[in-house]
């Protein structure tokens, strides 16, 4: 399409906008009440994966190798038996986000999952985790590992930070649909910046409550819970004639 034409000089340029589109999903936030009980076991049994697969994954992203952790998987019987957790989740953190308590949600959400879950934005980049350790995954499926199939497929990122964090994940996994790699995860957030404009539309609030010790559980909760909606990103990019 052709944008409305301006000059400056009394000739007449027509600016060109290509726009391409890809689907992303977003975890929508479901309201549950404040006094709701949350338990923390079984909160930490819906989203805590597999040894083996959290090892792999952390393996193949540290040497930048989807096979890194494939010799992790000579299992022993029990892992054998492994059931993929029914939200098996990763957390993206900006532990420089949400003043001075972000090292102490990074350490709190490991406490409720597993450190391996929990990716510091800081040291593992969200492409990173995408090619190597959702490639683990993908590689591990395509051997027969039906433990890690359905990882793969139930999986769900949060995102701890700001709308520039959340932009970040988001854009990153456009990639994904390019790449034909389905199904994406969906996205939820846990606002720590100043703006939260995405989160608030998201329905994930405007900010994080002060009491945030108790409220993380609630947030892991609504987000094991939430519907997904399936959303348009759009790239616009602009070209001038003269």
């Amino acid at each position: 399409m052709d944008s409305p034409s301006s000059s400056t000089t009394g000739d007449t340029s027509k600016v060109p906008i290509k726009s391409s589109s890809s689907i992303v999903e977003s975890l929508r936030g479901c309201g549950i009440s404040s006094g709701t009980h949350v338990d923390k076991e079984e909160l930490r049994k819906n989203l805590t994966m597999p040894k083996y697969l959290r090892f792999a994954m952390r393996d193949s992203i540290m040497f930048k190798d989807p096979t890194a952790g494939e010799n992790l998987c000579i299992r022993s019987k029990d892992d054998h038996k492994a059931v993929a957790p029914s939200t098996p989740m990763i957390v993206f953190i900006n532990p420089r986000s949400g003043g001075r308590h972000g090292p102490f949600l990074k350490e709190r959400l490991q406490h409720l999952m597993s450190e391996e879950q929990v990716l510091d934005m800081l040291d593992v980049k969200p492409h990173e985790f995408l090619q190597y350790g959702l490639g683990c995954l993908e590689m591990l499926t395509g051997l027969g590992d039906s433990c890690a199939k359905e990882t793969r497929k139930r999986i769900r990122i949060m995102v701890a930070g700001g709308d520039g964090s959340v932009g970040w994940v988001l854009g990153c996994l456009t990639k994904l649909h390019e790449q034909g790699r389905e199904p994406i995860p969906p996205v939820g957030i846990i606002p720590l910046g100043t703006g939260n404009d995405l989160s608030r539309s998201f329905g994930w609030g405007g900010s994080f409550p002060f009491s945030w010790k108790a409220a993380i559980k609630r947030t892991l909760y609504k987000a094991s819970i939430g519907p997904i909606c399936r959303l348009d990103r759009y790239i616009l990019s602009y070209s001038f004639a003269r």
